[in-house]
């Protein structure tokens, strides 16, 4: 579980195959002391949720590998994913630890894109279109992950969505290095899906 608060900025170093099934091996340096963080946790990386499975510290920079499935590469963005690619990273949350965004699981539902993005006061308003299958769940003033990121949804039409970005979210996410096109992991917030399946089962 996580909040959807990002705490550092890694970077893809090396990527590799895993297995003979098209799974892939990404190592991503990361500035968290890894010396905490134990082989088997769970680290949200732009969204979703992958499990250390090796890790080092070196010279004040740490690192670790976490492989992802098939499965898990064809339904976000890790499988267009490079070497240098920056990620957005989050460690699992604690009890008793402040929730300062919303509950995020770390389970893309689907991959969107990013439509426009336009300067409006200090912040940057950006719109982006979801797949059909997750238009429903995106509500005015309703939360969404974006890349892992917590976001508030201002809009809502159609398919697509606005939020604002202030300039601090911008300066520590990945959100500094996008561009209209690209494509970003997303996340509905889990009270839309539980809405969502209720409202499915009362029509059955």
């Amino acid at each position: 579980m996580f909040t959807g608060i990002i705490t550092d900025v890694g970077e893809v170093t090396d990527i590799t195959r895993a297995g003979d099934a098209g799974d892939l091996r990404f190592t991503i340096a990361t500035r968290f002391d890894m010396e905490t963080v134990p082989i088997g946790a769970s680290i949200c990386c732009s969204g979703c949720c992958l499990t250390v499975t090796t890790k080092g510290q070196a010279q004040g920079r740490g690192w670790f590998t976490a492989e992802a499935s098939g499965e898990t590469l064809s339904k976000t963005t890790l499988g267009t994913w490079q070497v240098g690619r920056r990620i957005n990273l989050e460690r699992s949350l604690k009890l008793g630890d402040e929730l300062g965004g919303h509950l995020v699981y770390g389970h893309v539902d689907g991959v969107g894109r990013i439509v426009s993005i336009t300067p409006e006061g200090g912040s940057l308003r950006f719109v982006f279109e979801t797949p059909d299958a997750l238009a429903g769940f995106m509500a005015s003033k309703g939360s969404v992950a974006v890349d892992g990121v917590s976001l508030t949804v201002n809009e809502v039409d159609g398919r697509r969505f606005g939020v604002n970005i202030i300039a601090h979210t911008q300066a520590e996410t990945t959100f500094a290095h996008v561009k209209p096109g690209d494509s970003v992991n997303l996340e509905a917030d889990m009270l839309a899906r539980y809405v969502a399946r209720l409202l499915e089962r009362t029509r059955q």
